[in-house]
């Protein structure tokens, strides 16, 4: 980020500038810009900003009402954050194995997830949600079919994944719901937390700006539901909309010519390298490889930190093991395989203002290791 602020200096600055001389600190029209400029980027009717990626991810599901008795299917290798959410409102998580390729949820074993629970269990199959790791999209075209089958929503977590695509389609247009996060460092960030909520269903919009800031009616002191603070700084929005001409026109293009150099010059060797299926456009939040054992990623690992070479391990615990869901683990009596691609993946430096020779470097030290 220090590298792209020295790019877009002028523009930030004018941006934060900005808002200070107007004072509208919260819910300043820079907010209604950057909700527009975001519907029209993805190609839906509806952005409605929030908080963080968290928060919309919640308020997805209590526009739904999702809540107890109700399951919902979670990749197994995901953050926290995609499962917590479920738990957050009283559902269960259901943790599903992911292909060991693209990282992304595994429709295979999900329809086998959604037999267990309609015939084993009491509780009520009600949303897929389909997290875009990586800044690769999940295959929609498979994940709707297995939803038109059992009556079952989709919320896209596409909190890694803005920026994607598969065709012409763009990421966060693929669920019901879909959701994304501005963190730093996600493909499109913002200098603190800031998260969006997209859908083409106007009722479910409507919602959404009640629920996040306190169940409003008309007025912010007429409320009518429950709901949550969760509301974009106007701060964060104008450099956001500072940021997206910038991220649209070059950054996108220019994460892609780095991941070639990766590509080129890691293919073979015992390194499995981040697959783009035929369509698919990763907007790569993360370059991530994998290797043959826990022990080579540990040594790479090791060297790679040694050499100040800033390496990272998403995600080192499956799901279905963290502690927070002990309880699921009383209900969900599955096999998985997840535990093996938490044991061998690597994500390695990289964002568009890399260089050339500093890729290199790095493909150097992994490849004189593994």
């Amino acid at each position: 980020m220090r590298r792209q602020y020295a790019v877009i200096k002028p523009e930030i600055d004018n941006a934060i500038a900005d808002v200070i001389s107007s004072t509208h600190f919260i819910m300043g029209t820079e907010v209604q810009e950057l909700e527009q400029d975001l519907a029209e980027y993805v190609g839906v009717k509806e952005c409605i900003s929030c908080a963080n990626g968290t928060d919309a991810l919640q308020l997805a599901l209590m526009v739904w009402n999702v809540g107890p008795g109700d399951a919902v299917f979670v990749p197994d290798f995901t953050f926290f954050s995609s499962g917590e959410v479920v738990a957050a409102v009283g559902a269960t998580p259901i943790f599903v194995n992911v292909y060991h390729d693209t990282f992304n949820i595994s429709t295979e074993n999900l329809e086998e997830c959604i037999e267990d629970v309609v015939n084993n269990t009491a509780l009520n199959p009600k949303v897929i949600i389909a997290v875009d790791l990586f800044g690769l999209p999940a295959d929609y075209e498979k994940i709707r079919a297995v939803a038109k089958k059992y009556d079952l929503k989709i919320l896209e977590d596409g909190a890694q994944g803005f920026g994607g695509a598969i065709g012409t389609k763009k990421a966060c247009s693929f669920g019901d719901i879909s959701t994304t996060s501005f963190f730093p460092a996600k493909p499109l960030g913002c200098y603190g937390d800031g998260g969006a909520v997209f859908t083409d269903n106007n009722d479910w919009a409507d919602l959404l700006r009640s629920y996040r800031v306190h169940g409003k009616g008309k007025t912010k002191y007429d409320n009518v539901r429950i709901g949550m603070n969760s509301r974009l700084d106007t701060m964060q929005a104008a450099i956001l909309k500072a940021k997206l001409p910038r991220f649209v026109n070059r950054e996108l293009v220019d994460v892609q010519e780095v991941a070639d150099w990766y590509d080129e010059n890691l293919v073979g060797g015992g390194i499995k390298l981040p697959v783009r299926p035929d369509g698919f456009k990763s907007s790569f939040a993360q370059y991530t490889i994998r290797f043959d054992t826990l022990e080579i990623r540990e040594r790479v690992k090791r060297v790679c930190l040694e050499k100040k070479i800033p390496i990272a391990v998403y995600y080192s615990k499956p799901m279905h093991l963290q502690t927070a869901f002990e309880d699921v683990r009383q209900i969900q009596q599955k096999m998985f395989d997840t535990e093996s691609v938490c044991n061998t993946v690597l994500s390695l430096p990289f964002h568009p203002y890399m260089e050339r020779g500093e890729v290199l470097e790095v493909c150097r030290v992994i490849k004189e290791n593994v």
